[in-house]
């Protein structure tokens, strides 16, 4: 049987001392990296669950901003929408302003012609009723009867002046018989006011004369 030397033991000795002390750096390097692999998995836990605070935190804030940013799109599109109604309702008052200044310009510009007629009228207003009205009552009821008595055709009648002595006939249209008769009917005849009515309707005084040339002139009208 084989038996090894002393000095083969020796350096098996050796061998085996050094590789186990080989494997005992090995144990206590892996382990440290363990260690480091351990702490640097922890720390990235740690940093993921940093980074998902970090985002949810961020998330929540973009939500809350865009929140906040909706509605501020949406008064702001209420308040474009008051503004453009604003705006339109702005025009037509300017339009409307337009017209009426465009009325007052047409107004001023006839004024002139305006107080001239309501003078003429003024004045028209306060002449007196002619001096022979007087005496038309009796000739108006002869009138009316004549009328009448040819089956309600009304018919001219004639009147002496005052003054003239008898010399002097002035004849009643038939249109002013016929209002009398109407008067008449209703009771509430006035020979004065007729005789004054009828003169403004169809009578010129001087100054109607002398002022033919306002005929010609064209009046606006305001509604």
């Amino acid at each position: 049987m084989y038996s090894p030397s002393s000095v083969q033991i020796r350096e098996a000795n050796a061998h085996l001392a050094a590789l186990h002390q080989r494997v005992v750096e090995l144990e206590a390097r892996l382990q440290t990296a363990e260690n480091t692999v351990r702490e640097q998995a922890e720390s990235l836990i740690r940093k993921d669950e940093q980074m998902s605070a970090a985002t949810r935190e961020v998330t929540e804030t973009k939500e809350r901003e865009i929140t906040f940013l909706y509605k501020k799109l949406c008064k702001s599109e209420e308040t474009i929408q008051h503004y453009q109604q604003s705006l339109k309702d702005r025009e037509l008052l300017v339009v409307q302003l337009q017209h009426r200044c465009h009325l007052l310009d047409s107004i001023c510009e006839n004024r002139p012609t305006m107080d001239s007629m309501l003078a003429l009228m003024a004045e028209a207003e306060r002449m007196e009723p002619v001096a022979w009205a007087a005496g038309l009552n009796s000739s108006l009821d002869a009138g009316i009867g004549a009328t009448k008595e040819t089956g309600g055709e009304a018919v001219a009648q004639t009147v002496e002046e005052e003054g003239t002595g008898g010399d002097e006939r002035r004849e009643f249209p038939i249109c002013l018989v016929s209002r009398c008769i109407s008067m008449q009917a209703e009771g509430t005849i006035d020979y004065n006011k007729i005789i004054s009515n009828h003169h403004k309707d169809f009578s010129l005084s001087d100054d109607d004369v002398d002022n033919k040339e306002m005929d010609d002139m064209e009046f606006g009208t305001t509604v």
